[in-house]
């Protein structure tokens, strides 16, 4: 049976569990991981700009004793040159596993419903999981079990915040969201379709962001971004600042998913502060692409 990697929510939380003990064990003992998927090989498709998705995947892939090849979707000719039913098959005769990153989430569940190879989203305009999940696994290693935290997102409603919401649901962590409400479009559109239960909205900054343990936040304009004019000067209120992060708790990480607009939606003091775990945050992207990508191949060994 075909797995694929498209939203965490397509996944309970047993199975996110056991990619992230596999991560961990590939943290603390990479040597035990050597070679264990020298027989598969991973396409990387991008069709937007990358360079902690790109690097975690290639290079994890590679330190598993993998292949990598990263595919160039003009020279592919996508629904062009050909059906993409047909690329995909001939693509699975090729390699194991192909990640992508597009603008489309339709589009990667059309590509996941042919069931030619697994497929990994590395970011649509929908979700990011694999940043989420690897959050997830960053915020145990700094704060302990996720579901005794106290989580805050401050900023715009984007991709990864929709990917938050589904980790919060899923794990019963409490998810503290900080968005202007003249950015509420996206917000209505989840709460219509889902009953949330461990995530709350406010429009309080003080009260949103009170006992936290963890501030997150991302860059005010996503990637193509066109939707909201006037975006940065709706959002001017939320950025994350030295005086933000005096109302969570005297000890709480900050964390940002990069690349990252300095002193725009964070700035210099708080990036580059004590609180600050956006680097080790962006190391532990390749163990959790690694653990993907076992729990896809080869999951006997989780």
């Amino acid at each position: 049976m075909i797995k694929h990697f498209l939203d965490i929510d397509d996944l309970n939380q047993k199975q996110l569990r056991a990619i992230l003990s596999i991560s961990k064990k590939i943290k603390n003992k990479p040597e035990n991981f050597l070679g264990l998927l020298s027989e598969k090989s991973l396409g990387l498709l991008f069709e937007k700009k990358s360079l902690r998705t790109r690097l975690s995947f290639a290079i994890g892939m590679q330190k598993l004793g993998g292949n990598v090849i990263e595919l160039d979707n003009q020279q592919i000719g996508f629904g062009k040159r050909e059906s993409t039913k047909d690329i995909l098959n001939v693509m699975s005769q090729y390699i194991n596993v192909l990640m992508v990153r597009n603008n489309s989430h339709k589009k990667l569940k059309q590509f996941a419903a042919l069931n030619a190879l697994p497929i990994i989203n590395g970011l649509s305009d929908c979700s990011h999981p694999c940043q989420i999940l690897s959050d997830i696994f960053t915020i145990e290693e700094f704060l302990g079990k996720i579901e005794n935290q106290n989580i805050s997102w401050m900023g715009d409603f984007n991709n990864v915040l929709n990917s938050l919401i589904q980790a919060a649901e899923i794990f019963k962590f409490k998810l503290n969201i900080l968005v202007p409400s003249a950015l509420g479009k996206a917000k209505k559109k989840i709460i219509k379709n889902k009953n949330l239960k461990y995530s709350t909205f406010y429009n309080d900054i003080k009260k949103g962001l009170k006992n936290s343990d963890c501030i997150m936040t991302d860059a005010w304009i996503s990637m193509g971004d066109k939707s909201i004019k006037n975006k940065k000067k709706i959002l001017k209120k939320f950025q994350v600042n030295d005086d933000v992060m005096k109302y969570a708790k005297k000890n709480a990480i900050f964390m940002h998913c990069l690349p990252a607009h300095r002193n725009e939606e964070v700035t210099d003091s708080v990036l580059d502060g004590k609180q600050s775990i956006v680097l080790e945050q962006a190391k532990n992207r390749m163990y959790v692409q690694q653990g993907i990508l076992l729990f896809l191949l080869n999951d006997d060994k989780i």
